[in-house]
């Protein structure tokens, strides 16, 4: 049976074990899937360890996606971009890394019916959750793509490290002069229950509004874009599937439904308090 885990810290909380085994039931593979508890000190020698006992890949949560990009003797080009890795792949004595964070939320937000394409989008947040979704988001073509947050500094250095004329970087002062078909919040204020200083100008009957932060209620900012009026408010769970099935698929070449999973860890949400981040 082959084996898989998730290193993070902490690692408690993961849902990950519980995603890839109805990935597994569904697609009919037998495979065991663990969580692991590692420090920044063991985290190549733990890695190392598992792949001399027969690991065939993990995911890698906070704090350890730049470590484990330095791992990897092969990256492919998002991970490249997104600057971390979260998926590792075993194979011939090597690691490949990868990045599924980016194209877990565009599947997500496919599956909800939200068009990117020729569509104005505005992303919240300069630091890796940010990062590691620009590049898939830029392939499904946006008419404009626009960077804002807090320090603009810190987005006007991220925006450099994408060739883009579609990737531009406004101030929160700025979101004023601008309506947008889609707002995604990377950023962590839902985490400490506080709104970005977003305009409400940037919010009309026809925006959607993502935010990566999933819990059992609606985070604070997709409440308050809801008082704004927008059209769709959507949290960060699908996300968090989406990106798993990514992984799934980079280690079993096939890609599993991933409304089952929802279904079941939004049903999950609803029976007891709980909040995390995609």
């Amino acid at each position: 049976m082959d084996k898989f885990l998730v290193y993070g810290n902490p690692i408690a909380q993961s849902k990950s074990p519980a995603i890839h085994q109805m990935f597994a039931t569904q697609t009919e593979q037998a495979i065991h899937y663990e969580k692991c508890l590692s420090t920044k000190e063991s985290f190549v020698n733990d890695v190392n360890e598992f792949i001399l006992a027969g690991g065939k890949g993990a995911n890698v949560t906070a704090p350890f996606k730049e470590q484990a990009m330095a791992m990897c003797d092969q990256l492919t080009e998002r991970a490249k971009a997104a600057g971390a890795v979260n998926t590792l792949v075993f194979s011939a004595g090597q690691i490949k890394g990868d990045n599924t964070d980016g194209i877990g939320l565009v599947n997500d937000l496919i599956s909800q019916k939200v068009e990117i394409s020729n569509k104005k989008v505005l992303l919240m947040g300069a630091g890796g959750a940010a990062r590691g979704v620009i590049l898939p988001l830029l392939a499904q073509n946006p008419s404009q793509l626009i960077l804002v947050n807090r320090t603009m500094a810190k987005a006007v250095t991220l925006a450099k490290c994408f060739d883009s004329p579609n990737l531009q970087v406004i101030s929160f002062a700025d979101t004023e002069n601008h309506a947008f078909d889609l707002i995604i919040n990377a950023t962590s204020a839902s985490l400490s229950a506080a709104l970005p200083a977003l305009s409400t100008n940037a919010i009309t009957a026809k925006t959607v509004c993502y935010d990566m932060v999933y819990g059992k209620q609606l985070s604070p900012f997709l409440l308050w874009c809801q008082q704004q009026g927008a059209k769709q408010v959507i949290d960060g769970l699908g996300m968090l599937i989406n990106q798993a099935a990514e992984s799934y698929f980079l280690w079993r070449k096939v890609k599993p439904d991933c409304e089952t999973p929802l279904n079941t860890l939004r049903a999950e949400l609803t029976a007891a308090p709980s909040k995390g981040k995609s």
